[in-house]
């Protein structure tokens, strides 16, 4: 069954309504506990976690004693987990009938100390019950005559069931001459009423029978069905009538039993017997004919029972009038019982909590009363009021409920005892009224606890204090006297390490100072918090906490740190490139420093001692970026050195330095080689020599380039092939002597060898960049040819004292090949030389070697026969 299946499987929720809710119930409190919960759940079904939301810990429930008072205890709660739990079957139908609203209202008592608490349940219906009619069956006789539109009430279905789960309509099997109208008394019952759509014919059809179904709103919906059986009678018959189809009727509360009500009379035109009308209920709940009587002779209806308005205030009555030829009629009586002020208020104590201690504050609750009155309106209004007590108040938190509180301190040494006697009124006419008396004693305890001066503490202690120095103190009263008065203090807590607490502080027990065991650095600790207690000698003893700050001064006692740019492996500074063609604002590099510090003592500014070349770079002041202040110039040196200092905002100011190589160049590549031999910076004037240097060595190269292309000259002029044969085909390494091939020494840190090579009828001579660790130990050769160097005058044409002779020597052509370079003052149109635009060196004559013309660099030679293959100079790479 259905029925079975829900109780089986309740819906077990709950909720704890939003304090918003509580208005809609004029006798709702704003701190008033509220679950709901459907019926017929199972016992010790959870409604909820009581203790949780009364915000009691679950741990001192043992002591708290947590409990429910109510008058019939559907619930109560469990003393290890605080829930509330379902001890009784709950069936909304016998608790509530058919009020739309189902409340449990109950008390919790929790002690030590006593807080009383309301809680209210709502009972929410489920569909346990399906409409069922009084009778199976329902005999009805129609006369034949009777006009369409004449309706017949009938019996209604009762579901016990409210709220959409309650009857909720009714219909009819389809047919020809009936049809079917809701009706609803003024207590919300509904009923059906039959109605009559077409003329019966009793010689076509003397019997009709109908399904008269009542179904509820529950999900899925339950019915119940009865038989209709209309029989149509001879149109020879008049039915009854009554002189009113609604009577009202007001009867108060206290009327005995047999107190005469209402006399209906109906009548019917008919004669004699036909005439005769007998009166019965009709369409009534049961509850009706236990309290009144109806003679069925005479109309009168009576009272058969003491009615009580707050059981029910008003009932429906149906009744019937009916004549020998089962013709009825049908009226309505509408009976309001008026409520009196017959019952006393009474005066419930449901808790109440003594010994009191005398330290209990204002506002304590000593107990909990209840007042009940069964009268309604103002006969069941109650108001409270203690009687000659001014140490103690009433306090109403809901309709019913009142809270005796202390309304000020209490002293045991004065009063060790009181009698508190409670009176309950309620607002009929006359008034009624009930008291009781509660005794209270008060016990004496060590009720002050040491109190701090102050909230919380907040010291500064500098850094580098000296150790055992006072830091703070702390202060602490009681107001009790003797050893209850007498505080002592400890630390009872710190987020430093455990370990370590007592290596930074101490603190004394009598006085409650503050020592500092140790010099506090604020880079190492910047504050840290104590826990400190006073407590008391009672019994027990009472303690205060309170928080003690400590915050560590800085001091300017850490210089900056430069973490960018840092020194290289062994110790040197790095250098950092700078594109040749960087802009004004380019951004070269960044010094990046740290201090230890804080505050004002941290904030560094960036500062240039010492530049190479003052403004080509900017330095940010609090950033420390290094730009380009303009372009590079031409005579600016590729390298510079800058000197940055970096310093904090301290008094007196730390600072620190930093060097910063930086190098104008496009490629890593290209400024390596002049890091390789010059890792220190030199001033301006090493500068200028360096310049001189370089251009000595320039001067020098293209002498060189001069005596070569000398003797390129002098070879070109000779006809002779003999000159040619100590140029062979393959090009061989030999020693012997020749020119100086290392001019490494001094300035220039290269050296170049000369090469002459004949091979394909194509000559070529080139001066080659060799480093001084990849040198060949000889110099290249034309085959087994050996060449040395000649200064006779006697061998070229014109000698000056500057030219440079080189002769080619072999066993075929002898020493005829010879190379003269002269070094001029002013470039030749033949030749120039590329390495110095100051010195120039051509070639002055070649002899014995090739035809004599011209000779240029990177262009035919031209000879008497036209152009020969290229002659060319490789000058340094």
């Amino acid at each position: 069954m259905r029925l079975s299946a829900e109780r089986s499987h309740p819906v077990r929720w709950r909720q704890v309504l939003l304090p918003f809710l509580l208005s809609l119930f004029g006798w709702a409190l704003p701190d008033q506990i509220r679950y709901s919960i459907p019926e017929e759940l199972a016992k010790n079904s959870v409604v909820g976690n009581l203790a949780k939301d009364l915000g009691l810990n679950i741990r001192d429930l043992p002591a708290r004693k947590l409990r429910v008072s109510a008058e019939k205890e559907y619930f109560t709660v469990n003393p290890e987990s605080g829930d509330l739990l379902v001890s009784n079957r709950i069936d909304r139908e016998k608790i509530c009938g058919k009020k739309p609203l189902c409340i449990l209202d109950f008390d919790t008592v929790a002690e030590n100390p006593l807080n009383i608490f309301q809680v209210a349940v709502t009972v929410q219906d489920i569909n346990d019950n399906i409409p069922l009619f009084k009778q199976s069956k329902i005999d009805l006789k129609i006369g034949e005559s009777t006009k369409p539109g004449k309706t017949f009430p009938l019996d209604p279905a009762l579901d016990l069931d409210a709220g959409p789960n309650s009857l909720q309509r009714y219909h009819l099997n389809d047919n020809e001459y009936f049809g079917l109208a809701e009706k609803q008394t003024p207590d919300g019952r509904k009923y059906p009423e039959l109605i009559l759509k077409h003329s019966l014919d009793r010689e076509e059809e003397n019997f009709h029978q109908l399904v008269l179904t009542a179904v509820d709103g529950g999900d899925p919906p339950q019915s119940g069905t009865t038989q209709i059986q209309i029989q149509v009678t001879d149109a020879n018959d008049n039915p009854p009538v009554f002189s009113q189809e609604v009577y009202r009727v007001s009867l108060k509360e206290g009327v005995l039993p047999g107190f005469s009500v209402l006399q209906v009379t109906a009548t019917d035109q008919d004669e004699g017997s036909n005439a005769e009308v007998t009166y019965s209920f009709h369409n009534v709940d049961e509850q009706v004919k236990q309290f009144f009587n109806l003679d069925k002779r005479t109309g009168e209806i009576t009272t058969k029972d003491n009615f009580d308005f707050e059981i029910a205030n008003s009932y429906t009555l149906g009744i019937e009038a009916k004549d020998p030829g089962d013709l009825a009629a049908h009226c309505s009586i509408q009976v309001e019982i008026l409520d009196e002020n017959d019952c006393a208020p009474e005066v419930i104590v449901t808790s109440v909590f003594t010994p009191l201690p005398e330290d209990s504050p204002p506002g304590t609750v000593i107990a909990l009363i209840k007042t009940r009155d069964k009268d309604s309106g103002e006969n069941g209004e109650v108001y409270c009021r203690i009687l000659g007590n001014a140490a103690f108040i009433l306090k109403s938190y809901s309709k019913n409920y009142y809270k005796l509180m202390t309304d000020g301190a209490l002293d045991r040494e004065e009063i060790p005892e009181y009698n508190v006697t409670i009176m309950a009124t309620d607002r009929g006419k006359p008034p009624l009224s009930s008291s009781t008396t509660i005794t209270l004693r008060i016990t004496d305890v060590n009720d002050n606890a040491p109190v701090f001066q102050q909230s919380a503490y907040l010291v500064h202690v500098p850094e580098n204090n000296p150790p055992g120095a006072s830091i703070a103190q702390v202060s602490a009263s009681d107001p009790d006297l003797g050893p209850n008065g007498h505080v002592s203090y400890s630390i009872v807590a710190s987020d430093l390490e455990p370990r370590a607490l007592s290596s930074y502080v101490s603190v004394s027990a009598q006085s409650g100072v503050v020592f500092a065991q140790r010099a506090f650095d604020h880079e190492q600790l910047r504050a840290f918090e104590l826990t400190l207690q006073a407590r008391d000698q009672g019994s027990p003893a009472l303690s205060a906490n309170v928080s003690l700050r400590v915050l560590v001064g800085d001091r300017n006692d850490n210089a900056p740190r430069v973490l960018y740019p840092a020194l290289g492996p062994d110790g040197s500074a790095l250098f950092d490139t700078v594109p040749r063609a960087a802009q004004p604002g380019y951004l070269v590099t960044k010094v990046v420093a740290v201090d230890a510090d804080s505050g004002h003592n941290a904030w560094l500014s960036y500062h240039v001692l010492q530049a190479s070349e003052p403004g080509l770079f900017s330095l940010g002041l609090r950033t420390g970026e290094v730009r380009t202040a303009r372009a590079l110039g031409e005579r600016d040196a590729a390298r510079q050195r800058l000197l940055v200092a970096v310093r904090d905002g301290g008094q007196p100011p730390l600072s620190a330095t930093a060097t910063l190589l930086l190098v104008f160049a496009d490629s890593l590549q290209e400024a390596l080689p002049d890091f390789s031999d010059r890792a220190e910076p030199s001033d301006p004037q090493a500068e200028l020599q360096f310049y001189l240097v370089v251009a000595l060595a320039l001067i020098s190269v293209l002498f060189l380039l001069a005596v070569i292309l000398a003797v390129a000259l002098r070879l070109r002029r000779s006809s002779s092939p003999a000159a040619w044969s100590c140029f062979h085909s393959d090009l061989s390494s030999k020693s012997g002597p020749g020119v100086l091939s290392n001019y490494s020494e001094g300035t220039l840190p290269y050296s170049y060898n000369l090469c002459v090579a004949s091979q394909s009828a194509k000559t070529e001579f080139n001066f080659m960049n060799v480093t001084p660790e990849a040198a060949p130990p000889r110099d290249l050769l034309c085959g087994d040819a050996s060449w040395v160097p000649s200064t006779n005058p006697g061998d070229a044409e014109g000698p000056f004292a500057s030219d440079t002779i080189l002769k080619f020597c072999s066993p075929d052509a002898g020493c005829r090949c010879r190379l003269v370079l002269r070094e001029v003052s002013a470039p030749p149109d033949l030749m120039k030389s590329s390495l110095d635009p100051g010195i120039q060196r051509t070639v002055h004559s070649l002899s014995g070697c090739l035809p004599r013309r011209y000779l240029s660099e990177n262009l035919p030679a031209k000879t008497n026969q036209g152009v020969t293959p290229a002659q060319r100079i490789i000058g340094i790479i």
